[in-house]
């Protein structure tokens, strides 16, 4: 098969690789679209430590299966689906309580830290266990199916803190999965949702998408903003989904005593918070890591509308042409958001 593989760091090739294996809990999929997920392109750097190269990267995917292994239930050949992007053995005590992204022996496709590596879905096959597999409508696209994944992550972010409708929410970052925690927050109908962006670009889409307001803190004082956004009082829930030590202790500073700071974003490996702060304020920090039973929930969410993800789609490419998406990706130069590759 055709696949695109990352060689080295900032480095791709579009070549022959070995089609995966088919075992007996396993759907064989035909990719028909997968997106460059924001974690792929810092992994591409070589410094995050989880895309061990040669690899092939890949996790926000659908497609047609073509194969199924001979214990699949529920899926028959043809059948178009799209699938979570982490692959847990649905046997471990998390895993019988539903707590799929806290599964023991937990992969994710297209990544490869520490002693595992699972190829993912930039290529024309990709084999996954079967009961992490849905279906998907037959008048939605490939394209907009690939972006369930990131859809079921904000979708779970935003279930982590409780929110009532007096809550001021707000999230800092407006990438990808910042821009899915504010439709998500914004289902649960709190009397406000609050985007926090550098980028004016990526405020204006939080804005189609819901944000009763923005803020970039690259202008104005962003505590202060938010002090005059809740009227002295700060935020109820904060939601980080950017990654860095800098924003993490952004959240803190902004979120009112007796609040709810949710981490979401996981770029940088250590960030410092004063003890204190914590007890004397009775915050609640908790952290928020992929999706847990949510996916085929969100593939109602877009279908029906609730949940919008074409503002986030910048562009569809040929899987042949991934590393000059990365590179653009990487660059920063334009008002990009995802870029889906289609084998």
């Amino acid at each position: 098969m055709k696949a695109l593989i990352y060689t080295a760091p900032y480095t791709f090739e579009y070549s022959d690789f070995p089609a995966p294996a088919v075992g007996g809990d396993d759907v064989f999929v035909r990719v028909k679209a997968c997106g460059i997920c924001g974690s792929d392109v810092h992994g591409a750097t070589g410094k995050t430590g989880r895309r061990i190269p040669p690899l092939i990267m890949g996790h926000e995917a659908a497609g047609v299966i073509e194969q199924i292994g001979g214990n699949v239930k529920g899926f028959e050949q043809g059948d178009r689906v799209c699938f979570d992007s982490t692959v847990y053995c649905n046997q471990c005590p998390p895993c019988r309580e539903g707590r799929f992204n806290r599964c023991q022996t937990r992969q994710v496709l297209g990544v490869s830290p520490g002693d595992f590596k699972r190829h993912g879905a930039f290529a024309e096959y990709v084999a996954v266990p079967w009961w992490i597999v849905s279906k998907i409508p037959e008048n939605m696209s490939f394209v907009r199916a690939a972006l369930l994944e990131p859809v079921s992550i904000g979708v779970h972010a935003a279930s982590r803190a409780p929110i009532t409708p007096e809550d001021t929410v707000v999230v800092i970052g407006a990438g990808t999965i910042g821009l899915f925690i504010i439709q998500a927050a914004k289902l649960r109908s709190p009397a406000k949702v609050i985007s926090c962006d550098i980028d004016e670009f990526r405020l204006g889409v939080a804005k189609e998408l819901g944000a009763d307001a923005v803020v970039n803190p690259s202008q104005t004082d962003l505590k202060e903003a938010i002090f005059e956004e809740t009227d002295g009082k700060g935020a109820n829930v904060t939601l980080e989904a950017v990654g860095y030590a800098r924003t993490f202790a952004d959240a803190v500073s902004i979120t009112k005593t007796g609040g709810y700071v949710v981490a979401v974003g996981n770029l940088e490996p250590r960030a410092e918070f004063n003890p204190q702060e914590l007890v004397a304020r009775e915050l609640t920090f908790t952290g928020s890591y992929a999706s847990s039973g949510e996916f085929s929930d969100c593939i109602d969410l877009v279908a029906s509308g609730k949940i919008d993800v074409d503002p986030l789609i910048s562009d569809v490419l040929p899987l042949s042409e991934g590393a000059a998406a990365f590179d653009r990706l990487l660059k920063a130069e334009e008002n990009l958001l995802k870029i889906v590759l289609e084998p």
